[in-house]
């Protein structure tokens, strides 16, 4: 039995890449875009989390938009691991920064809920800027465009969002 667990077990090993990007490069990105798997994640069970709780006038309307942005989310962090796969690294790469989400539901009015919703979408947005530009600066044409993908639905996720609880 030992045996087939010991296969099981992933190994590293010094992948020579020459794909236009120094190692150094490939790395640093790689590094941004765990961090924004990560926060990826975060979203994600927030944004079900607050999919199943959220009650009030605005029930069906938030708990669609919430549903079509979960799954669009899962769906993100397969592309953004895959991504990291593809600069030569494991993901998620960031070892040893400690990750938690909140999840505490109970209590919060609809209205609260979207706007925690919208601070964590403009938060990804920041990130993904950051990586993105970093990306295209190192002509990393893959990456950015992947990015420039995951920043539309962000940004419509928002105007959703805020459109929901308008004035």
């Amino acid at each position: 039995m030992s045996d087939a667990v010991e296969v099981l077990q992933p190994k590293t090993r010094r992948e020579k890449m020459n794909v236009g990007l120094t190692d150094g490069d490939r790395k640093e990105l790689a590094q941004g875009l765990s961090e924004i798997l990560a926060n990826t994640y975060q979203l994600l069970i927030k944004t079900h989390v607050y999919h199943w709780n959220v009650v009030g006038p605005l029930f069906h309307t938030i708990h669609t938009l919430t549903e079509e942005q979960y799954n669009e989310l899962f769906e993100a962090t397969d592309i953004i691991a895959e991504r990291i796969r593809a600069l030569g690294h494991h993901a998620p790469l960031g070892k040893g920064k400690e990750q938690t989400v909140t999840l505490n539901a109970s209590g919060r009015s609809a209205l609260e809920m979207v706007e925690d919703l919208i601070s964590d979408h403009e938060e990804a947005v920041r990130k993904m800027r950051e990586v993105g530009t970093a990306a295209d600066d190192k002509g990393d044409l893959v990456t950015a465009d992947m990015l420039t993908a995951r920043l539309t639905f962000h940004e419509k996720a928002l105007w959703m969002l805020r459109a929901t609880i308008a004035d």
